[in-house]
């Protein structure tokens, strides 16, 4: 396992991560160290392909409401703005499909604060902003109804589950077109040097299979599959 990547800044380790990692070699890595239930479920994806997203996790909790409240977004305004650089929102819906919670203003001013992305186990609108503004947004789906009546927050920085994933504030969040994977605070300087060293023997696999050797011959020595 290399060391070389000890000193790198946490700015720099995303950096790498965006450029050389990619969400099953992470799962991967969690398995071996015995955490098996770290990806989010397979119907939270981005809504643009290209994007891959890192950083660390700003937690927002919402419910359903079936009532117009006085304040709606106090605490949605308070969550955003409090919002720091290098973070991912995580919106927890509770999986909610009554209204697009996260939406193009919300996806602007995440973005003037810092925020490298969001990740919403519901739904979303203002999709055509969002992606023009180039802001990461993973969710399950599209609706174009506000929260009004519908949603609202009720608090932030604090645990939630979403996509059947408990998450910390200050975890790791990596998303990629293959899903979302939660890294625990705790293992991110293990799980990054065991995922990039994973991932360099894999790319040596695949050259040499490219080569014309055989899976047997190169799995043997590589150890990867």
């Amino acid at each position: 396992m290399t060391t070389a990547n000890v000193n790198l800044t946490e700015e720099q380790k995303f950096a790498q991560m965006k450029e050389m990692l990619y969400a099953a070699v992470i799962c991967d890595t969690l398995d071996e160290l015995g955490y098996r239930n770290q990806a989010m479920r397979e119907n939270i994806n981005p809504i643009s392909t290209d994007w891959v997203l890192v950083g660390r996790a700003k937690t927002v909790l919402a419910v359903d409401v079936y009532h117009e409240a006085e304040n709606p977004y106090g605490k949605e305004i308070e969550a955003i703005d409090s919002v720091k650089k290098g973070e991912v929102i995580v919106g927890c819906t509770n999986d909610s499909v009554r209204n697009g919670l996260w939406g193009e203003l919300l996806s602007t001013a995440s973005k003037m604060r810092g925020a490298n992305g969001a990740v919403v186990d519901g739904l979303i609108r203002d999709t055509k902003k969002i992606l023009e503004l180039d802001f990461p947004v993973f969710a399950t789906g599209t609706k174009p109804v506000d929260s009004r009546g519908r949603g609202m927050v009720i608090d932030y920085d604090c645990p939630v589950k979403c996509g059947g994933v408990r998450v910390m504030p200050g975890d790791i969040i990596f998303g990629d077109r293959d899903g979302v994977v939660v890294i625990p605070s705790a293992l991110f300087d293990q799980v990054f040097e065991r995922a990039m060293d994973k991932a360099t023997r894999e790319n040596a696999s695949r050259k040499e299979l490219l080569e014309g050797k055989f899976l047997r011959d190169v799995y043997d020595k590589y150890g990867v599959l």
